[in-house]
């Protein structure tokens, strides 16, 4: 436009908006059909023309070159149908959304539109399949990655309600002005179809096309790892969620999958608690669906960084208790001093820096470390003993009750006949001080305090703790994995 005016008359040489008006609507008046309310005042659609140059001057020759729903609008805006021209201004922008996408990587960007693991996300392969996102999804995954401005989404949430109640996307009798069209073509051209790329959207970028492109040095992970420290937490999130697509995706070269492994420890810090519980939900999603590879992959990346302890109950059942076997076999191999610590500290992984046991298990989760932490009455394992130690001190109340219970379990109890275990009975007591605060349960726990060292053997057996014991237990045992 070159920012010249467009004249209302036809002497200037220029459009005459008011004869093209008059020609038309005399033909759908001869044709029956009503004139009245059809078209947009040519005034207004004069200030929307005139406007036209300074808008898009922003915007590159090529960038331009592309932008054919841009001409219908234009083509629309002078013909007085402003309701035409605000449907091709939402084509424009959305087919500048998914063209940015495309260029930016059409795999993470999928991630963000369509969790992986998910209906959706299992038909989205090439930039062709873009036409099955909605374009409110596809809005707020390319707002998450930082292709849509903040100010953007929420201007396009508008723009995109106007779109379906005052455009010829849908039958309406809603009037649009001037103003508020040129308002809309604004906020698309500088919110979305130019908004330049945050320096931590193309870090992500840059990042993403390092990790398929080649091996990744230890050194060079540690430098760029340094870099999460300054990525918004957002952008963090989005990025583990990149990851996690790519790592779960079977067929990645194995080199991908260890240059994510390498990376993610130095991410999973800046990960947001509620982005870590999503991993684990969409690991049950591949269980769920019954992709056998997909969900082997998703628990390798949380064990990765220890995050075995999002998964959801029911995938960490199964994984606690063959942990727990694996506790006890190690335990009762020749070589135990040594053996149990492996075990125990993969155990302290699912359950996490929190330790958070589902109900399920809890009860042989604490028989079994009471178990060995009173040790085969030879020693402690001098490389489980400080993990069982701590595990025993993150015992929930429930946990610490069925410690105490497991004074009754026949594998327990056998174990008292040693002096050495004897002793660390008491540890334990002392470890579970301040986690059992019920009356009968601290009744037991006192008298069990109070039961002299070297006759705690017959304690499981005698008439008052026993009677203590019945008082205690809220929650029936049922232990019998161990004796």
């Amino acid at each position: 436009m070159n920012n010249r005016e467009i004249s209302r008359r036809d002497n200037s040489g220029e459009l005459d908006l008011p004869t093209f008006e008059t020609a038309i609507l005399g033909e759908i008046e001869a044709l029956g059909l009503p004139s009245e309310d059809i078209l947009v005042p040519v005034r207004q659609r004069v200030g929307v023309l005139n406007q036209m140059g300074d808008v898009l001057e922003p915007v590159d020759a090529a960038a331009r070159s592309k932008s054919a729903y841009l001409s219908k609008f234009m083509a629309a805006v002078a013909a007085g149908l402003f309701d035409a021209a605000l449907n091709y201004l939402w084509d424009e922008t959305v087919s500048s959304v998914r063209a940015k996408a495309a260029a930016y990587d059409l795999n993470y960007f999928f991630d963000q539109a369509a969790p992986p693991g998910s209906e959706l996300r299992s038909k989205l392969h090439g930039p062709d399949d873009m036409r099955l996102i909605d374009d409110q999804k596809l809005l707020l995954a390319a707002n998450r990655i930082g292709l849509v401005s903040d100010l953007g989404l929420q201007q396009l949430d508008l723009v995109r309600y106007m779109r379906n109640h005052a455009s010829a996307a849908h039958p309406n009798h809603v009037t649009l002005r001037a103003p508020q069209l040129v308002g809309y073509l604004d906020a698309c051209i500088n919110e979305v179809i130019n908004l330049p790329l945050a320096p931590s959207v193309l870090q992500v970028r840059l990042l993403l096309t390092k990790i398929k492109a080649a091996p990744i040095e230890q050194s060079t992970a540690a430098v760029t790892g340094g870099g999460f420290e300054e990525m918004p937490r957002e952008q963090a999130d989005n990025l583990a969620l990149g990851l996690f697509g790519i790592y779960t995706r079977p067929g990645a070269d194995t080199y991908v999958l260890e240059n994510i492994r390498l990376l993610l420890p130095y991410l999973w810090e800046h990960v947001s608690e509620e982005a870590r519980k999503q991993f684990g939900t969409k690991a049950r999603g591949f269980g769920v669906n019954q992709q056998a590879d997909e969900s082997a992959l998703a628990n390798e990346f949380l064990e990765s960084v220890g995050g075995q302890s999002y998964l959801p109950d029911d995938l960490r059942i199964p994984a606690i208790d063959a942990a727990l076997d694996a506790v006890l076999a190690a335990h009762h191999s020749w070589s135990n001093f040594a053996a149990e610590g492996p075990p125990v500290r993969e155990l302290g992984r699912l359950v996490g820096d929190e330790p958070k046991v589902p109900r399920a298990i809890q009860e042989k989760y604490a028989t079994v470390l009471v178990y060995v932490f009173l040790t085969n009455g030879s020693g402690a394992s001098w490389s489980a003993d400080p993990v069982y130690r701590e595990l025993i001190g993150k015992f929930t109340t429930r946990e610490s009750a069925f410690a105490l219970n497991s004074i009754t379990n026949r594998a327990v109890a056998n174990r008292l006949h040693s002096s050495l275990a004897k002793e660390k009975f008491k540890e334990l007591l002392a470890i579970l001080n301040l986690k059992v605060v019920s009356g009968a349960r601290r009744d037991l726990y006192d008298a069990l305090v109070a039961w002299p060292e070297a006759d705690l053997d017959e304690a499981p057996t005698a008439p008052k703790i026993r009677r203590l014991l019945s008082e205690a237990r809220r929650v029936k045992s049922t232990t019998r994995l161990i004796g």
